[in-house]
């Protein structure tokens, strides 16, 4: 469909890529991966022909079609939503009007014969726009809206009354109605939310073009792309296979590069030690000119850079108590519109809290609630005891002097460090040799991200609180991320739209919609399992169905909505009532071990004839083990009670929620 032949692009003196090929056929899922700057863009822009490569060419079959989807959307728009999805297909318009012509032209023709003129045309147009889906129009493009989480009521909203973010969900929606030959997408998920990222997917699985796409969402290359242009430092690598497979390739690819190195550095030293040992001998002068032309045709086997993190513990933050925050009865507003109304939510040591939900449901809000930057109107924010609280937002990065150096901004939290501790944090973060005397003011985004982040981490409080610390970061850096906030022993809750940093991070989901929490313990995948298994087929149905189909559902789906935020508020209190009885019952579990240890060595004591040779030795070994044995026997009976109300509050739990349905 579309070939790329020996393209070479140079930038500032240097070969982004040099003399590459490839084919994009009809229906390839080609992920395009490397980091920031490495080129990904660039070779879009020539593919989709708005800039010139500086050799090579790029041909398409006569008729493909390209719908390229830029990571800044600078178009000025004059219509509303709808209009401006439809407008999109010329031919559909072109047809439309000239079908809307000859309809005002029959209108107003007295003569017969020529009314059965117009008649043939008008109905070989319309066959045509039936053809190309013409009539269908609105609906197709109602249901992609819907998809990428447009209301009904925004259908007819000027887009200029749009934020950025959803102005770049518009212009999806018009690629994927004008249904191209060929998708580029460059960083398509970073202004949608999970739940849209789903549907999403789902959509381009179905999509009958190819795709080319670059994004640092690992999970979703790993669902959508099939094929791998990995444009690394000194190569470009083509691989067939989804985004980990391409991972686990290139390391054990660069094993074996690294085996072949080793091997051939030793037989260069070899040959070397032998020429310069020989170098003046006559009787050897033929052999060690022999060798120097061995060597110099020697192809030095190149191993790929590595993109490893660099390994490295953080400090631990002070411990905190159990309970780290309440918020009891909380109601906030943004002037008449109620976000949430008595909201009750509770995070306890340890916990790793995702908030997840669509955009606008509240994550933000709740977030900066719990980070104690935002005023409510009602309720109680009470922190447990020595809880410290960090919280990072995306104008946090603002906040780092733009003169000070990189090591600069590291030293104002760390100032008694010495420097060689300094440079293995920021080494962590990817910032070696003398980038860490760069400025601030020339850093790119995702390196001041990166900068913020070290100085987090430093100095660590007990509670992190994080809005979209991936925003901005490359792969490397979202993996270095993951790595930190993983080890972290303290509690956290975040933000983030990246799946895989969930999946390694969190174990606790909380879902908020509807100014409504539910609190899911367990992994990403316990919840997202959990929610299909409550919301059915609710995804295939918006994608699969027409939009009437798409809005019935949503409407026969208000009851179970509302049945799913009665069960929440009851599984919230049930984990309310069940928490402290089992970390009781924890406790309670290791005290009983703890003591029956202690018991054994008493009872060791008296079973040894010498212990009874000091009187009063002796009774204080015999009060002991009484003590020791009636606090055990106690234990054990608090045990069974505390089993017991686990059991009840359980058995109590499932007939409620039975209650529900």
């Amino acid at each position: 469909m579309i070939n790329i032949d020996h393209i070479s692009k140079i930038y500032n003196a240097r070969y982004l890529f040099n003399d590459i090929s490839f084919n994009v056929s009809t229906r390839d899922r080609i992920g395009v991966i490397g980091n920031n700057g490495a080129g990904k863009t660039t070779l879009f822009e020539i593919i989709s022909g708005n800039i010139s490569p500086d050799s090579g060419n790029v041909s398409m079959h006569r008729g493909v079609t390209i719908g390229y989807l830029k990571q800044d959307v600078s178009q000025i728009y004059q219509k509303k939503l709808l209009d401006e999805v439809v407008s999109i297909s010329t031919n559909i318009n072109y047809l439309s009007r000239k079908i809307q012509i000859l309809q005002e032209e029959l209108a107003e023709e007295k003569d017969e014969q020529n009314t059965v003129l117009l008649l043939r045309e008008l109905g070989k147009l319309q066959t045509e726009f039936e053809t190309i889906g013409g009539f269908n129009a609105e609906q197709d493009a109602k249901v992609i809206l819907s998809g990428l989480g447009f209301a009904e009521s925004d259908f007819n909203r000027q887009i200029t009354e749009l934020s950025g973010g959803w102005r770049t969900r518009v212009e999806l929606a018009k690629l994927l109605y004008l249904n191209p030959d060929l998708l580029i997408l460059d960083e398509p998920t970073n202004h949608l939310d999970l739940e849209t990222i789903r549907w999403f997917e789902n959509y381009l699985k179905g999509f009958q073009g190819a795709v080319m796409v670059t994004s640092h969402d690992r999970a979703f290359l790993n669902n959508i792309v099939s094929k791998i242009i990995a444009i690394e430092t000194d190569e470009v690598v083509f691989f067939n296979g989804d985004y980990n497979e391409y991972i686990l390739a290139r390391e054990k690819d660069k094993e074996v590069k690294q085996a072949m190195a080793d091997r051939q550095e030793l037989r260069i030293k070899k040959e070397t030690r032998f020429i310069e040992r020989f170098r003046y001998k006559k009787t050897k002068a033929r052999q060690v000119q022999s060798r120097i032309k061995r060597l110099e045709k020697i192809e030095k086997v190149v191993v790929p850079r590595s993109t490893r993190k660099i390994s490295f513990s953080f400090p631990d933050p002070p411990r905190s108590g159990r309970i780290v925050i309440t918020l009891e009865r909380i109601s906030k507003a943004y002037g008449e519109k109620p976000v949430y109304k008595n909201l009750n939510l509770q995070l306890l040591s340890g916990d790793k809290v995702a908030l997840v939900g669509p955009n606008g449901a509240g994550k933000t809000t709740l977030l900066k609630i719990l980070a104690g930057v935002l005023p409510f109107e009602e309720g109680k924010r009470i922190l447990g005891h020595n809880v410290s609280t960090s919280y990072f937002a995306q104008y946090y990065i603002d906040l780092l002097n733009p003169q000070n150096t990189i090591i600069d901004e590291i030293r104002q939290v760390a100032p008694d460090d010495p420097e060689q501790k300094l440079r293995s944090v920021l080494g962590a973060f990817l910032f070696s040799g003398e980038d860490v005397f760069k400025k601030v003011s020339v850093l790119s985004g995702g390196e001041k991200t990166r900068v913020a982040l070290a100085r987090m981490l430093t100095r660590p409080a007990n509670f992190l609180l994080l809005d979209e610390p991936t925003n901005h970061l490359d792969i490397p850096s979202r993996e270095i991320l993951s790595d930190a906030l993983e080890a972290y022993n303290g509690t956290m809750c975040l933000i983030t739209h990246d799946r895989t940093l969930i999946r390694e991070v969190a174990n606790k989901i909380i879902d908020i919609r509807g100014g409504k929490i539910q609190v899911y313990p367990g992994s990403y995948d316990v919840y997202l399992y959990t929610i299909e298994q409550n919301k059915g087929i609710e995804d295939d149905v918006i994608s699969t169905a027409g939009l009437s189909d798409s809005i019935a559902f949503r409407e026969s789906a208000k009851a179970r909505q509302q049945r799913k935020a009665l069960e929440g508020d009851l599984r919230n209190k049930y984990y309310r009532e069940i928490t402290p009885v089992r970390d009781r019952l924890a406790w309670t579990e290791t005290e009983i071990t703890r003591l029956s240890q202690q018991l054994k060595e008493v009872e060791e004591k008296l079973a040894n004839p010498d212990s009874y040779k000091d009187g009063k030795q002796a009774f204080e070994t015999g009060r002991e083990y009484r003590v020791v044995k009636d606090r055990i026997d106690n234990l054990t009976a608090e045990w069974e009670n505390l089993t017991d109300k686990i059991e009840t509050l359980a058995q109590q739990y499932e007939q409620e929620k039975s209650g529900l349905e």
